[in-house]
């Protein structure tokens, strides 16, 4: 019999398209003894794992049933241990706010060979969208901020991003969507170009276009729910126009109940 040899491959499923995964993970996944695959990675990927191996759902779902992470670094040590060759099959990057450095560590410090191989993140792919991240003249770079850090609350370099005249780039931040508007609202630029976009990549994807001081009802009125990226600057106006969402009302009512609440 065979020697088991632990290792830990921590591998980027892309955005959603099948097609988007990397040569290098696609060859991965054909010789993996144990899959370990989150929500957000496209299950059509198991289909290329060799019959013999074992996959399991460790998912967390926004705001609902969710996988603790001190479960699936268990996970990672008893099937490295038992099986071998463990892959963490991550949406998008696993290293864009998707926690796979943590699970790196995890297994190094159990003495777990490990291996990252990077995927393309949901931003990267905006421009199915004709949304581009930089473009010259209009954006000079990309700021990439989570929306609700680990104490539930929005980012602080939100403000910064602001001043910049960079694209920004909000994951995770569907339910800060109106703490985003009135932020933007509060600074004078209400009216600076945003888009919403669910499922990216995909054929079921959904896009919502207008002003950031619009986000909320943007999200609400055309349906938007996880997996979505709020994506704001002067690129989304690019390839959209946004004055069908021009007569929107914007966010003073907004302002007002959340002044209230501070």
């Amino acid at each position: 019999m065979a020697e088991v040899v632990p290792e830990l491959y921590v591998v980027g499923a892309g955005p959603g398209d099948p097609e988007l995964l990397t040569l290098k993970a696609y060859k991965v996944l054909q010789t993996a003894a144990v899959i370990l695959y989150d929500n957000l990675a496209n299950q059509e990927l198991l289909a290329l794992a060799p019959a013999a191996c074992e996959c399991i759902y460790v998912g967390k779902k926004p705001y609902g049933e969710y996988t603790p992470q001190e479960t699936i670094h268990e996970l990672i040590l008893e099937k490295a241990l038992a099986r071998g060759r463990v892959v963490r099959l991550k949406g998008g990057d696993p290293f864009v706010f998707g926690r796979g450095f943590e699970e790196v560590l995890f297994a190094r410090a159990h003495g777990i060979a490990t291996h990252y191989i990077p995927g393309i993140s949901s931003m990267q792919a905006l421009g199915y969208e004709d949304i581009p991240l930089t473009h010259r003249v209009v954006s000079e770079g990309v700021w990439m901020l989570t929306g609700t850090k680990k104490d539930g609350t929005l980012s602080a370099d939100l403000r910064l991003a602001m001043q910049s005249n960079s694209t920004v780039v909000v994951y995770m931040g569907l339910n800060k969507a109106a703490e985003i508007a009135a932020t933007y609202c509060e600074m004078g630029r209400g009216d600076t170009p945003a888009a919403v976009v669910q499922h990216v990549s995909l054929p079921h994807r959904k896009l919502a276009v207008g002003r950031v001081g619009q986000l909320p009802t943007l999200v609400a009125s055309h349906g938007i729910t996880y997996p979505a990226l709020i994506v704001i600057g002067g690129v989304v106006a690019l390839g959209h126009d946004l004055t069908a969402n021009d007569k929107v009302v914007m966010l003073e009512p907004l302002l007002t109940e959340l002044g209230q609440r501070r």
